[in-house]
């Protein structure tokens, strides 16, 4: 389901239907992958606020990155017995066991911004069948629109060289970031040579030392594509350090520093990205199901993703 306008109007609708008295008695459980990245934070404010909008409780917990921690917290939750859980899986894989687990108590359960199951294997737009919503990015498009913008900007008379800038590589968007990346560019005709790929943990740290790596063993790069405004605002750094002309671009765009980066000209431009809007979706999401038994199953939300250059800056409103 695409995030419309008609969507939001139906989301009001069942807020309505469910009644302010029955939904002061419910409360939602929500386990993110780590609040250390502003991105995850940004989605438990977006669910918070959706809640107290409808009289939900909420109760957010925090693994600190550990997929043991993240499964731990869902137990609590169970133990807790809440009215419907959503996670941001750690790992695609292990979150189909946290799925059955939810889905065997009778709980609704939603995953947010990384699939649950194996990417090689299932579609982004099939989620896994236990699952009450995927509400995401759609990361296999926000990469294509990165490879649209790319196209654009590498050279025509040679083979342009490109390093990609990774995301933990536990994480489903990974790959999807980077093949639709390929995918547009091979639809645009471009003539291209990936040179160097690195695996971050997500973080400006990272993404300085990466692209120091890359500069160094390839001084005649093109382009960096960074898959996060994060690491993109680190391998910024390395490049102004380095004194050099590699153009950069980035998706899971529109944080405030990453706004900076392009009003600046640090980067060329990113992809917008709206973790608020997601953990607001992912609310919906769950009250939906929780309301209604009726609700289907294993719907898929999302939204539009713009790209985000010097000229289209107010186009992505979240500044997260």
């Amino acid at each position: 389901m695409q995030f419309t306008k008609r969507t939001a109007a139906l989301m009001a609708a069942t807020l309505l239907s469910a009644g302010a008295a029955y939904a002061e008695e419910m409360t939602f459980g929500y386990v993110p992958a780590s609040l250390e990245y502003p991105y995850n934070v940004q989605t438990a404010e977006g669910f918070k606020e959706a809640a107290e909008k409808a009289g939900v409780k909420v109760v957010v917990l925090d693994p600190r990155g550990s997929v043991e921690k993240q499964g731990n917290a869902i137990d609590d939750l169970l133990t807790q017995n809440v009215d419907g859980i959503g996670f941001l899986p750690l790992d695609s894989v292990v979150a189909e066991s946290f799925v059955d687990k939810i889905d065997e108590a009778g709980k609704p359960v939603v995953a947010i911004a990384s699939q649950v199951g194996d990417p090689n294997t299932r579609a982004v737009d099939d989620p896994y069948p236990k699952l009450s919503a995927f509400v995401a990015t759609d990361n296999f498009k926000a990469g294509y629109v990165s490879g649209e913008m790319a196209a654009g900007l590498l050279p025509k008379d040679r083979t342009a060289k490109i390093a990609i800038v990774e995301g933990d590589p536990a994480y489903a968007v990974v790959k999807l970031d980077t093949d639709g990346f390929k995918a547009a560019l091979d639809k645009a005709g471009a003539n291209y040579e990936i040179v160097a790929a690195q695996p971050t943990n997500w973080t400006p740290d990272e993404g300085e030392s990466v692209c120091q790596n890359f500069l160094t063993a390839h001084d005649d790069l093109d382009l960096i594509f960074s898959q996060a405004d994060d690491m993109a605002i680190g391998c910024a750094r390395a490049i102004e350090a380095a004194g050099s002309k590699v153009t950069l671009i980035a998706t899971g765009g529109g944080s405030k520093l990453g706004y900076d980066a392009i009003k600046n000209g640090e980067m060329y431009g990113s992809v917008c990205t709206r973790p608020r809007l997601l953990g607001a979706l992912m609310f919906q999401s769950l009250l939906e199901a929780a309301t209604n038994p009726d609700t289907p199953k294993a719907r898929y939300v999302t939204y539009d993703m713009p790209q985000i250059t010097k000229e289209t800056l107010d186009s992505c409103p979240e500044q997260w």
